[in-house]
């Protein structure tokens, strides 16, 4: 059996308080740390990956192009990274946007947006996702207004913040 992932626990101000298994963390809805990546393509369409119906949390919903949980000891930029490799298969530069405090609408995540630009190729792994595309940001609000429960909580926060500040 594989060990279980540690996150840092963290409180209202991100500082480590101890490190526990994630099922604990999630279970007792403890302040932990979270990474997510907007990839754009040259059309400026925002890649979206539909998460696999194994997922322990929102299984086929819409969510970030690339997201994860930061590993105990790990950072911000650091977790971006390895997220966007292991999901989707790149590594190109990251810009930092904006960090989120945790909150129950953001499943008690502390997050920085990171914004990145690609085109691929990309390599989806086939146990978080099943399947991702570029959608053009008018179709994704049009997607949202129609469904917003088809799109992770997180996502939402993001999303929004996002279009207010960027527009499209």
């Amino acid at each position: 059996m594989e060990s279980e992932e540690l996150f840092d626990v963290v409180d209202e101000q991100d500082r480590v308080l101890e490190q526990l298994p994630r099922s604990i963390v999630h279970a007792r809805k403890l302040l932990h740390r979270a990474a997510n990546v907007f990839v754009f393509n040259s059309q400026n369409e925002l890649l979206l990956q539909f998460r696999s119906a194994t997922k322990d949390e929102y299984p086929h919903c819409y969510t970030s192009s690339a997201s994860g949980h930061l590993s105990a000891g790990e950072d911000y930029a650091e977790s971006a990274q390895r997220e966007m490799w292991e999901e989707i298969g790149i590594a190109t530069p990251l810009e930092p946007l904006k960090k989120f405090p945790g909150t129950p609408q953001s499943a008690y995540e502390h997050t920085i947006l990171f914004r990145t630009f690609s085109d691929g190729p990309f390599t989806f792994d086939p146990k978080e996702i099943e399947r991702a595309d570029f959608f053009e940001l008018q179709t994704i609000d049009a997607m949202l207004q129609e469904s917003s429960d088809q799109f992770t909580p997180p996502f939402r926060q993001l999303y929004f913040w996002y279009r207010e500040n960027f527009g499209s």
